[in-house]
């Protein structure tokens, strides 16, 4: 039997069971592959490393998801609720739904699954006051010592993905891909690329695109010209400078949509740099983001005023003092925190030059320039910048042996709908990979745990105030420019859609145009 005689009968057997009429352009269809590129690679099986790519790819489901609001919508779990103190969660699970390996999408397999990823360290349910998770007949419950309001937020991450028992050996290790989404996995070739086939068996609606690939392309202008050429039908986080010319392109619908995502320095708050706050500050107004945002980011909009976006209304404080470049007064504490400028203009304290190198990667196309530029304007109040282009996954390692000294990257601070999450994550007692490095503050700690509990509107208001005026205050990450971001799509495609908290491609609802 051929290739493409396999895959039209897959795609026949699909339609049959969603109850569509297969017609002779659906046929015509089946053998066709909606190519997928991004910067992102893939650095293995693992949910707590590279869940979010088969997330995205809708290879592996959340027990919940998230609509456009950020509000939990059914995913796995078709229902939930939760006791009336808080600490035992319920959520109902899908009758005579599958794994891609035909296994069943039962209560016991996600508690398993569940249970496996709240032991991740570097996942996302380590940061939820979790005692157990069990199955209970159809349902599985998730027990907490405290109320924990952001769990159903946290279940959304990507390193909480649902995997089958197959998916795992012997000692827990993810060795296969096996999720449950509306497509599965048949070929997955770290670090580049995966292939993706409709999944028959799937709970939801038949999903019009048979098949589909993603291919990590880190270099944003290798990623524009596959768009350009038609080589790619989508491509996403186009780079700034590309941006103008290819919505010029007819054949392309190139959409540029504010996210969440803040472009932030992270700054080794231990290191004899950084461990005074006065230096953090004068770190921050020694950098010009206006100047980023215009001459790089081709958006003067996307200049950092604050850690939170405006479109965070909940978190964005209005009236906060905005992040500002003032080399004067940045020299000026550097001053009063006991640094002098050097023969050659670099200052030095105690018998050490201020000379600290910048970890950053290429894999947003944008960051090297961003580094370059943060360079030459911190050596003009006399702080000696290295830049080193590695790959992102030098940051957190860094983070965890100690050498790292500063970081670009970008965060997203909805990485899970409700910032919450990302903030446990990063600014809690122990920091974060992506977030304070030895750094921690206890009044923030309490502000960030009274708003995962029961809180009444003004005391959760007056928390998240707190929390956006300590970060600005002590700066244990410097903000530097929000992010706007961008996709181009072949119009071959249609039904195509960004979502806001990057938790999905959202395939399975695109179609080919005629």
């Amino acid at each position: 039997m051929t290739k493409r005689r396999t895959v039209i009968l897959a795609a026949i057997a699909a339609v049959a069971i969603s109850g569509t009429a297969m017609t002779p352009a659906m046929a015509q269809d089946a053998d066709r592959v909606l190519r997928v590129v991004a910067p992102w690679e893939i650095g293995g099986l693992d949910p707590a490393s590279s869940g979010h790519i088969f997330a995205r790819l809708q290879v592996a489901e959340t027990l919940v998801g998230a609509d456009d609001g950020g509000l939990p919508v059914p995913s796995i779990a078709q229902a939930w609720t939760a006791s009336s103190d808080g600490l035992v969660w319920r959520f109902e699970m899908r009758p005579g739904a599958t794994f891609h390996d035909g296994s069943p999408l039962n209560a016991a397999a996600v508690a398993a699954s569940l249970d496996r990823a709240r032991t991740s360290a570097a996942g996302m349910l380590v940061n939820a006051p979790i005692t157990a998770i069990a199955a209970q007949g159809g349902a599985v419950t998730i027990t907490l010592s405290r109320p924990f309001t952001a769990l159903p937020a946290l279940l959304m991450h990507s390193s909480a993905i649902v995997l089958a028992p197959s998916a795992y050996d012997a000692n827990g290790k993810v060795v296969r891909m096996i999720g449950s989404g509306p497509y599965r996995a048949t070929l997955v070739e770290p670090p580049l690329r995966v292939e993706l086939e409709r999944f028959a068996g799937w709970w939801g609606p038949a999903p019009a695109i048979a098949r589909a690939s993603y291919l990590s392309v880190p270099r944003g202008e290798t990623r524009s010209a596959m768009a350009e050429g038609g080589q790619a039908d989508l491509v996403y986080i186009v780079p700034p400078e590309a941006v103008a010319r290819l919505q010029r392109n007819a054949r392309l619908d190139t959409r540029v949509q504010p996210i969440p995502r803040t472009r932030v320095l992270k700054l080794n708050a231990a290191a004899p740099y950084f461990d005074d706050v006065r230096v953090r500050q004068a770190v921050s107004l020694g950098i010009d983001r206006e100047g980023i945002a215009e001459a790089i980011l081709r958006s003067p909009a996307v200049r950092a005023t604050q850690i939170f976006v405006p479109s965070l209304a909940e978190w964005h404080v209005p009236d906060l003092p905005p992040l500002d470049h003032a080399p004067a007064r940045a020299k000026e504490l550097l001053a009063a925190a006991g640094w002098r400028p050097g023969a050659d203009g670099i200052l030095a304290k105690d018998g050490k030059r201020f000379a600290v190198t910048l970890r950053t990667f290429s894999d947003r196309p944008e960051q090297p320039a961003m580094a370059t530029a943060i360079q030459a304007q911190l050596r003009e109040i006399g702080i000696d910048v290295s830049v080193a282009i590695m790959k992102n996954g030098e940051i957190p390692a860094g983070h965890h042996d100690g050498t790292l000294q500063m970081a670009l990257f970008a965060r997203n601070f909805s990485i899970v709908p409700d910032p919450i999450g990302t903030l446990l994550q990063d600014f809690g007692p122990q920091g974060g990979d992506w977030g304070a490095m030895n750094w921690s503050n206890a009044e923030l700690i309490a502000a960030l745990t009274a708003l995962s509990g029961p809180i009444d509107a003004a005391g959760r208001a007056k928390a998240r105030g707190d929390v956006a005026r300590i970060l600005q205050r002590e700066l244990p990450i410097v903000p530097l420019a929000w992010f706007d971001y961008a996709v181009a799509i072949n119009r071959r495609v249609d039904g195509a859609s960004i979502d806001p908290f990057e938790l999905s491609y959202r395939l399975s609802a695109m179609r080919w145009a005629r």
